[in-house]
């Protein structure tokens, strides 16, 4: 109990991992998907930043959402530069575990994102998704503009009304400008499609809001 209890608990910053100054992507890495480096944003896209428990089940969700043209797994929303996968996983880098989603705004729209993030993940469970636990499991929509914020002010609060009717308590997740986004090591990009019968958990609550 006190483990856990110490996992879902956020580093303070002055007790955060030092990380380092390069990326621990060191690969010019093309997405197994969409055959593009997965750092590229193609001319006209635009990002969202969005955390919904582990990573790997969570970007292959939005690579099969119609509109969008690139993902990438990767951390964010803490104080530690560029950290890898078992830093974050110690909980002292405050990291959450998110997904660069690049969408093409002509086909889908920011708002379809967000029904996608609210329907597939349960937003009410703190520091967790299911049995896993800890504070980089959090779940989390980090904004690119004063548009993206207020959209996912309002969505969140729409879906609030349908959680709340449904029996669930209030939803945890936090909205915030982006903060750095830092890229997962190589092994964790597309990671499904590598590993098709690996870890993919569903925490979808059957909550919905048109």
């Amino acid at each position: 109990m006190l483990f856990s209890r110490m996992k879902s608990t956020l580093v303070e910053p002055e007790q955060a991992l030092r990380g380092r100054d390069r990326s621990v992507l060191v690969n010019p890495t093309f997405h197994d998907v969409f055959g593009i480096p997965v750092q590229k944003e193609p001319e006209g896209s635009e990002v969202a930043y969005l955390a919904l428990g582990c990573f790997w089940g969570a970007e292959k969700l939005y690579w099969n959402t119609p509109g969008v043209v690139n993902t990438a797994a990767g951390y964010a929303g803490g104080y530690t530069p560029n950290p890898t996968y078992e830093e974050v996983c110690s909980t002292r880098t405050g990291h959450t575990e998110i997904v660069k989603v690049v969408f093409d705004p002509t086909k889908t729209s920011y708002e379809q994102l967000l029904k996608v993030f609210f329907e597939n993940h349960n937003p009410t469970q703190g520091m967790r998704q299911g049995n896993d636990v800890g504070t980089q499991y959090r779940s989390a929509i980090y904004t690119t503009s004063d548009e993206q914020l207020a959209i996912a002010r309002r969505v969140r609060d729409d879906f609030q009304v349908e959680f709340t009717r449904s029996g669930f308590g209030q939803i945890t997740t936090e909205i915030k400008p982006a903060p750095d986004f830092f890229y997962a090591e190589d092994y964790h990009q597309q990671y499904l499609d590598k590993n098709p019968f690996g870890y993919c958990p569903v925490h979808a609550t059957g909550v919905t809001c048109n």
